[in-house]
């Protein structure tokens, strides 16, 4: 049996994502732990988004010495401060206003201060990311984000995704909690350090938890490699195995096409379609 969740920004929605409000199944499944699925998975999605908002900061910003430009890619105002244009750290405050521009029709407001212990292509330099009364069309996001390169291997960049203090707020209120670690691999673009648009990422290992304000909680695990295009702003390819409450099952992001469809299914046989 299938149900459908559609990944809206409109009533009934954690945000980035709508969940059925009836059912005429036999087998009930939780609301609240489908909600967090969801919510999941826009959490991530978002994570991604800010992380890619860093990596253009760091390769599109001019070491001219300017204080403040605009990037092509960002709709907010970017402004740096640092001892000189060589010198780490450089932190980056990336202002979209209280009234919010928007980036791909993607509504971002307030701030993002990034901050970078040294160049990114770096082993051992660390990209730092706070959220300052941002939201992303409406949903507010807070915590901070550590993207640090752990690279062994010059030809296959390496780096650890550290969310802590993560809090999702969606359209309706509802508040989750989340925090994690995951393993994020370059297997594409090496070549090209300076262009962005031909990167391709794989996200090998790693978990992270989901909190509802209920307090049910979820693990998320990867189970397949994970496939993230940086031209693409959806995982394209690989499986989440979740558990927590009455959910034991996986998360299926498809065939490696650029697309926002999703697919998860539960131990019990029950599959919820999934829609960006």
């Amino acid at each position: 049996m299938k149900k459908t969740l559609i990944l809206l920004l409109t009533i009934c929605a954690t945000g980035f994502t709508y969940i059925s409000c009836s059912s005429n199944d036999d087998e009930k499944t939780n609301q609240a732990d489908v909600s967090s699925v969801g919510a999941s998975i826009a959490i991530d999605a978002t994570t991604e988004m800010d992380i890619k908002t860093g990596l253009l900061v760091s390769s599109k910003t001019s070491s001219s010495g300017k204080s403040a430009e605009n990037v092509t890619g960002i709709c907010g105002t970017v402004t740096v401060t640092q001892q000189s244009t060589e010198s780490y750290p450089k932190v980056f405050t990336v202002d979209y206003g209280t009234a919010g521009c928007s980036d791909n029709q993607i509504v971002k407001r307030g701030k993002q201060k990034i901050t970078f212990s040294g160049p990114i292509t770096t082993t051992g330099s660390k990209m730092t990311i706070e959220r300052i009364d941002y939201s992303i069309t409406g949903i507010k996001l807070e915590g901070t984000i550590e993207y640090v390169n752990t690279t062994t291997i010059a030809t296959v960049p390496q780096f650890s995704r550290k969310v802590t203090n993560g809090k999702f707020t969606d359209l309706a209120g509802r508040v989750y909690l989340n925090s994690g670690m995951v393993t994020v691999k370059q297997t594409a673009g090496v070549e090209t350090p300076f262009v962005l648009e031909d990167n391709i990422y794989e996200m090998t290992e790693g978990t992270h938890t989901v909190t509802a304000q209920s307090g049910g909680t979820l693990t998320l695990t990867v189970q397949e490699s994970l496939i993230k295009k940086y031209s693409c702003e959806f995982i394209s390819k690989g499986k989440l195995k979740i558990q927590g409450g009455i959910l034991n099952g996986v998360v299926d992001y498809g065939d490696n096409d650029c697309d926002s469809k999703y697919t998860y299914m539960n131990e019990n046989g029950t599959s919820y379609n999934l829609v960006m």
